[in-house]
């Protein structure tokens, strides 16, 4: 790989464009709660139906819940099938690439699970200093 190349945690490396870009834009769907809590849900289940998907996320709207899995299945997240019976079933499954994001952001559940007292602490102290 060439320098140029190299993903850049230290400012003194150069970035590629497109990694940034990428970089950029994954945080903007991860961080979206949607996208998170559909991936955890997929990732506990395996193979889930629109239905069962939209029970499993409390809260989402099925306008949200098609927006979310259209946007993971076009960035490759997500594998969605659907078979030829009457009436359609369409099944919803994360790809290698989703299970692989899912694990980048499983230490963030060990990070907060580490911290939470912690993080109530400053909260707390922050709070009563008004």
């Amino acid at each position: 790989m060439l320098a140029t190349e190299k993903i850049a945690y230290d400012s003194n490396l150069p970035v590629d464009p497109r990694v940034e870009a990428l970089v950029t834009e994954l945080i903007g769907r991860v961080a979206d709660k949607w996208t998170l809590l559909v991936l955890e849900e997929l990732e506990d289940h395996g193979v889930l139906r629109f239905t069962e998907l939209a029970r499993g996320v409390a809260g989402i709207s099925q306008k949200m819940l098609t927006q979310t899995l259209r946007a993971m299945e076009r960035d490759g997240l997500v594998e969605r099938t659907v078979h030829p019976v009457v009436p359609p079933k369409v099944e919803y499954r994360l790809t290698p690439l989703g299970h692989s994001l899912g694990e980048a952001f499983c230490g963030v559940w060990h990070w907060a699970g580490e911290n939470l007292d912690r993080v109530e602490a400053a909260r707390r102290t922050f709070d009563e200093r008004g």
